[in-house]
């Protein structure tokens, strides 16, 4: 019996299908409200996450709420340190915690963080209606021994495994450890957003099992990356816990490995209009955990 699945939705971005690679224009919004003086960020706010695809947001938590934060974190590192669980990813090398994901439903601090009113405004906002968590995880990059994430657009993989029809989503990442360009911070090219690079290569059934250690598929060619950059550079938004890190779900973006000795460590949840709701991968494939990507 086959395990794929027909999607009746027209690809507006296929990947994955071709010998080589292809550079698109974007065919969706960045910003879906008009901006006014209600908006929860300001107009030059606004206009920079339009043209750069991300925002930086200096300190918006407090140090009491991040210390609440860092000591769930902890607990959570501890409890699953010698428990296999589908959804606790581990270093691809090691035995280390890398990610745990699915917080917003199985933990009641990060539930709450992801509902926060003041998160939830800037979401509802950029996206235009309201939103939900797409999917969540806490990730865990150790001093010494933190491995890299390469370059890659989120977006192509909701679309191609997940079934994500359109661009309508972006990724939050709470800083719970002080960020520094040494310690394997989050890398982006500005404006990469606006252009959507089709990736070469099928992917395989059930690779989601290795690519959230090691992402092999979905990976962008070095002449498309080579071109990003040139365009629009490399930036490396970086500062205190409890600042906060908006990017758009098409935005290039990937991790250097952490060799200092000094860990760092995040939570980070994706927020998906309600109005782009999953439908069938585009891949053809099953879909993937409702862990990794939330169909409900």
């Amino acid at each position: 019996m086959s395990n794929t699945t027909a999607n009746t939705h027209v690809d507006r971005y296929p990947s994955r299908i071709a010998d080589q690679a292809q550079l698109t224009e974007r065919l969706d919004p960045v910003v879906y409200t008009k901006w006014s003086d209600a908006s929860p960020l300001s107009e030059e706010q606004s206009a920079f996450y339009e043209n750069n695809g991300y925002l930086f947001l200096e300190e918006f938590f407090s140090e009491n709420e991040v210390e609440a934060w860092r000591q769930e974190l902890a607990r959570l590192q501890e409890s699953y340190s010698d428990r296999d669980e589908a959804h606790v990813i581990r270093e691809p090398q090691s035995k280390e915690v890398r990610s745990v994901f699915s917080v917003h439903e199985n933990n009641d601090v990060f539930r709450d963080l992801s509902l926060h009113p003041r998160l939830k405004a800037i979401m509802n906002y950029l996206l235009g209606s309201e939103t939900y968590i797409h999917q969540s995880r806490i990730n865990f990059k150790p001093g010494f021994t933190g491995k890299e994430f390469y370059w890659h657009s989120d977006f192509e993989t909701w679309h191609v495994e997940d079934g994500m029809p359109a661009m309508r989503a972006l990724s939050c990442s709470v800083a719970l450890s002080d960020n520094h360009p040494f310690n394997g911070p989050l890398m982006v090219i500005p404006g990469s957003h606006k252009q959507f690079v089709s990736c070469v290569g099928r992917t395989p059934e059930n690779h989601f099992k290795e690519s959230l250690r090691k992402q092999e598929y979905g990976v962008p060619d070095p002449d498309s990356l080579t071109k990003m950059a040139d365009a629009g550079g490399i930036e490396m938004p970086v500062g205190k816990a409890g600042s906060v890190l908006l990017f758009d779900c098409n935005l290039m973006h990937g991790s250097s490995s952490n060799i200092s000795p000094y860990p760092r460590s995040n939570v980070f949840m994706v927020y998906n209009s309600i109005n782009n709701r999953l439908v069938d991968p585009f891949s053809g494939q099953r879909p993937r955990p409702d862990y990794i990507a939330c169909r409900k």
